[in-house]
């Protein structure tokens, strides 16, 4: 972002100034450094820390609203768990690159009216889905939810940041506005079944609206500092933009809708990803192609940003444990939403104090170190995940499950303060190129993370269920044992015998079925215990690599200063 310097208001900047009995005139003096803002009061900066938190709760809430509540949304829309899918791809389709274009749009035309008018056209969106009475409108009332909801992140994160001086602001103001980021999903999952059970998903809809209207009085009450406007739009900015949130919004239904229907089973699927490449690619060319580009791809593609890219990118695939696995796991196994309040309820503490922990440690400098012990938690958590069987229950998993979220929070604090520390010494013109860069790890990144996860189940599942069948013969008479037992629950209603035997078989077949969901999921679990340690290792090779080169080069300047 850039500044506009003020006018002089008396209109003489440029007339000299003659001295006064020889004396040199006070405007021939320096120029005195502007004076540091005053800190807010404390009650002042609680209120903007609380509306930070609502907002945040508020965009994090309608995103999750319908994978917390897939099964619960079939039967009120009349729809199949793989149209229900459709509510996701379709809210995730424009969410995936508006922020971009509308940071552009804060700068040029005022905070403030950004502001208003956002909560504004999200509340109005909130009340509409009051009158859904079928999929389709909800699907298309969800598309407008993506576009509404789309400011509010970028308003959570200003208004945490209103409330602590300049200093602070990348530490613990970034800090605390991840981790209202982090508490969204698990306290939606908290919430969710109460709602429904009070209501039904008119409820949830309820609920989300209440939030929008406690926000919508936030905002007006509580103004941010505007920043001077800018002039930065630009004619070719919308032409990008436009090829832009294509290829985004291809590459989010592709990632939400291709485990559902098969990668290589929908004609579509292929279809939409050349769509994606070609509007990528025709962005790129335009943007490779100006000299104030909408995103400064080259700068992306160095060394530093793509190391700081993949870094984001393996942090979203390691929490794809918690946000996908996990519950995916309980979930197959028979449990529904209201058991599993008590573990999203710990994930959600948990959070909190990795949150906390890290805005009171975090300073520059210590950022190996923290990534260090948030690699080393998940890696621990999930190893423990991954010696779960058809009898764990959310309880055993309590603490693996709390160590993960931990190290969620105390991850990304560090890693975007140094990102954001990098496009600042580049120049404030670098700024959305970095933003574009945390958008598309978080938002699509996210989504890659559950979508090659579950992927990876699924084929795991088939792989051992492949193996477990192998070795189900009626020959064995352990495996007929088996199936007289599960067939004798029949026994009094069914009384032709080979009936009553292909019963007995498919009960052992479902049971099989599970064992390989379980032990599908326990590799996945491994696979992500495996990326963090991996991660850790290659941390520590590189500090001490950092430690050796700046050693050397310290004894290679004494000698040069002793020569």
């Amino acid at each position: 972002m850039s500044t506009v310097p003020a006018n002089d208001p008396s209109g003489t900047e440029d007339e000299p100034t003659e001295p006064i009995d020889g004396k040199p005139a006070e405007d021939d003096k320096p120029a005195a450094p502007p004076p540091a803002p005053a800190p807010m009061a404390p009650s002042r900066a609680a209120a903007y820390m609380a509306a930070s938190t609502l907002l945040a709760m508020t965009q994090g809430f309608g995103l999750n609203l319908v994978a917390a509540n897939i099964p619960q949304l079939q039967g009120p829309f009349g729809a199949t768990s793989t149209e229900a899918v459709w509510l996701m791809a379709a809210y995730m389709a424009p969410n995936a690159s508006l922020s971009l274009m509308l940071i552009k749009i804060r700068n040029q035309y005022g905070l403030r009216p950004f502001a208003e008018l956002g909560i504004a056209v999200f509340l109005v969106v909130s009340v509409l889905h009051i009158f859904i009475t079928d999929l389709q409108s909800a699907i298309v009332l969800r598309f407008f939810a993506g576009i509404a909801a789309a400011p509010l992140s970028s308003l959570g994160f200003l208004y945490m940041l209103e409330a602590f001086s300049p200093a602070r602001k990348l530490t613990v103001g970034i800090s605390l506005a991840l981790t209202n980021i982090g508490l969204a999903a698990p306290l939606t999952r908290v919430i969710s079944p109460t709602l429904i059970e009070l209501g039904g998903v008119r409820a949830l809809l309820h609920f989300e609206i209440a939030l929008a209207m406690l926000s919508f009085s936030a905002i007006y009450l509580l103004p941010l500092t505007p920043p001077p406007r800018v002039k930065v739009i630009e004619r070719l900015d919308f032409l990008s933009y436009l090829f832009i949130a294509v290829g985004f919004g291809a590459g989010a239904v592709i990632l939400v809708t291709g485990r559902t229907y098969w990668w290589l089973e929908a004609q579509w699927i292929g279809e939409l990803l050349v769509v994606m490449v070609a509007a990528l690619t025709i962005a790129a060319v335009i943007e490779l192609n100006r000299k104030s580009p909408l995103i400064d791809l080259r700068w992306l593609f160095s060394r530093e940003m793509l190391h700081f890219t993949a870094v984001l990118i393996l942090f979203r695939l390691m929490l794809a444990e918690q946000t996908a696995v996990a519950g995916n796991f309980f979930q197959i196994n028979g449990l529904l939403n209201d058991q599993l309040t008590g573990l999203y309820g710990f994930v959600a503490l948990a959070t909190a104090a990795g949150g906390l922990v890290c805005a009171a440690v975090l300073k520059p400098g210590r950022e190996p170190g923290l990534h260090m012990v948030a690699l080393l938690l998940i890696g621990c958590g999930a190893f423990l995940d991954s010696h779960a069987t058809n009898l764990t229950r959310p309880e055993q998993m309590y603490l693996s499950q709390a160590m993960i979220a931990a190290g969620g929070s105390l991850f990304l604090p560090p890693a975007i303060a140094s990102g954001f520390t990098l496009a600042l010494r580049k120049g404030p013109q670098y700024i959305l190129s970095f933003i574009v860069v945390f958008l598309v790890t978080q938002s699509l990144g996210g989504l890659a993370g559950s979508a090659i996860f579950g992927s990876f189940i699924t084929l795991r599942e088939k792989f051992h269920s492949n193996i477990l069948a192998q070795t189900m013969t009626l020959a064995d008479p352990l495996v007929a044992a088996r199936v007289s037992q599960l067939s004798a629950a029949y026994g009094h209603t069914i009384i032709d015998p080979a009936v009553l035997k292909a019963e007995g078989v498919a009960l052992l077949s479902q049971q099989v079925t599970r064992e390989a969901n379980v032990l599908a999921h326990n590799d996945a679990f491994f696979v992500i215990a495996l990326l963090a340690v991996g991660a850790a290792i290659a941390l520590a090779i590189h500090r001490i690599a950092v430690r050796i080169r700046e050693a050397s080069t310290r004894v290679g300047g004494e000698a040069a200063v002793e020569g």
